[in-house]
This record gives structure tokens, C-alpha cells and sequence, in this order.
């Protein structure tokens, strides 16, 4: 789980943190630095919240009942999933615009006062960051309750973004993010494709979907969980060695629909649709 849950952090800390470089350069570059005094507060908070809610996910269910455990944990795995989906695809589209986007919102911000400035950082940051609450908890379920390796995954994927975007912002370093986001992008997608297969595994556990004794596949005495290359395939696509049909019809059918999708070439804009 430490790659899968290093390459969320990664992903979804570059995105806060670009937002965040975003903010500053221009408050920075239109003489008005005094506001970002007003930025830290709303970046510290949407932070904050992000943990809070990580934390309560994973340990308050502690103290549920094995069912409801299941529930829960299969429902916001579900949940993760569409947050990633809909992260990567976002990301696919926006990132030509979302520079001139939070340009404006600042600037209406700036107009209406401090709070506005807070709220402005708050919202902007905090997506990002429930998403990645979200899907920490779904990590620590499929690592089978263990929390060490996912949030060690996050914590060095996170730290790894904001000396990217430190470095970016100074200027020493330069790279094509359209390429990185495509390719985590594409890494995202079978990330996900195994977060959904657990998801649904934990519902069928807990009795709330049937088929748990219909498997795909036993290749138990083949590539056995325990041995490295199976240790390897669980940390990346959280391969599981006993594998239901309707997980792996689940895990085919995600991957068949989604990475098409996000591959396809962008459509080209219309002239009138051009910074509205």
C-alpha cells in the first residue's frame, strides 16, 4: 500500500500546492502582499479538517460491529473511487484554466474583505484535501487495518509535492505537468480499479452484496498475497489472491471504461467558448 498510497499523496498534494503557489504569486506579482496573511489561515484550516476527518474515518469504526465495518468501510472505498475519477478527470480538463479561475475568485475576494481571502484558500485547498481523507481510509482498509504504510505513503508523496511546487514556484525546476498528470493519471486508474474491487469485497463480506464464494480466480498456490511479487501487486492494484466474479468483473469493467475515456484526445474549444 505504499506506493498506491504515496502516489495519492503526490497527486493530490501538487494539486493543493499549486493552488496554493497560484494564490500567492498573484497576490505576490499584483502588489498586495498584505492579504497573504489572510491565505494561511484558510490553507492551515482546509489542512486541519482534512486530518480531522481522516482520523475520525479510521478509528472511530473501530467500534463498529464487523457488518457495519464492512458497510462502511465497502461504501467509502465506493466513494474514493469516484472521488479519484472524478480528481483525474478534472484535473484532465481544468489545468488550462485553473490559474485564471482562482485569479478571479481572489480578486472578487479581495474586494469583498479578509474573510472572503480565508474562505477563497479554505475552498480551494480543501477539496483536495477531503478527497485525500477519503481515500487514506480506504487505503488503511485495504492494508487490512494496518495504518503505518498508508500514512507513510501519504506523508512522503505529500512532502515530495510541496518541495515540487517550492522548486517550481522559485523557478529551479521546470517540467511538463500535462505529462505527469496523464501519467499518474493512468497509474490512478488502476489504483482505483483495485480500491473498487476491495470496496465491493467488503460489502459481499459483510452480506450487503452477494457472490462472496463465487470466485474469478484462485491463484492462491500460484501468486500467493505473501510472497514479494504478490506483496507488490497488492501495494500497486490491491491484488487479492482470491478474487470474487463480481470483483473482477468490477476491476475489468472500471479500467475498460475509464482509461479509454481519460486517454481520448481533448476536443478542441470552440472560438466562443475561449476565456469566458
Amino acid at each position: 500500500m505504499l506506493f498506491s498510497s504515496l502516489l495519492i499523496g503526490l497527486r493530490e498534494g501538487l494539486e493543493a500546492a499549486l493552488v496554493v503557489s497560484i494564490l500567492v504569486a498573484f497576490l505576490v506579482k499584483t502588489d498586495r502582499r498584505s492579504a497573504l496573511r489572510w491565505v494561511w489561515p484558510g490553507v492551515a484550516a482546509a489542512v486541519l479538517l482534512s486530518v480531522a476527518v481522516g482520523a475520525i474515518l479510521t478509528y472511530t469504526t473501530a467500534h463498529l460491529t464487523f457488518a457495519h465495518q464492512e458497510l462502511v468501510g465497502g461504501t467509502l472505498s465506493i466513494v474514493a473511487v469516484a472521488f479519484v475519477t472524478a480528481m483525474i478527470f478534472w484535473m484532465r480538463t481544468a489545468a488550462r484554466h485553473i490559474s485564471a479561475e482562482l485569479h478571479g475568485k481572489m480578486e472578487t475576494a479581495l474586494k469583498l474583505g479578509p474573510l472572503a481571502i480565508v474562505l477563497v484558500s479554505f475552498l480551494s485547498v480543501g477539496r483536495e484535501g477531503l478527497e485525500t481523507s477519503v481515500f487514506f481510509y480506504a487505503s488503511v482498509q485495504t492494508a487490512q487495518g494496518e495504518t503505518a504504510l498508508p500514512l507513510l505513503g501519504f506523508a512522503i508523496g505529500i512532502l515530495i509535492a510541496v518541495a515540487l511546487t517550492w522548486l517550481l514556484y522559485r523557478g529551479a525546476l521546470r517540467f511538463d505537468l500535462g505529462k505527469f498528470f496523464k501519467i499518474t493519471g493512468v497509474l490512478l486508474v488502476f489504483v482505483a480499479a483495485g480500491v473498487l474491487g476491495y470496496g465491493l469485497h467488503d460489502l459481499q463480506e459483510g452480506g450487503f452484496l452477494p457472490g462472496l464464494s463465487t470466485l474469478a480466480f484462485d491463484a492462491s498456490g500460484v501468486l500467493p498475497e505473501t510472497s514479494w511479487y504478490g506483496t507488490v501487486l497488492k501495494g500497486i492494484f490491491n491484488y487479492s489472491q482470491q478474487t470474487t466474479l463480481l470483483q473482477g468483473i468490477a476491476w475489468v469493467a472500471y479500467v475498460a471504461i475509464v482509461l479509454p475515456l481519460f486517454l481520448r484526445p481533448a476536443r478542441a474549444k470552440s472560438t466562443t467558448g475561449v476565456n469566458r
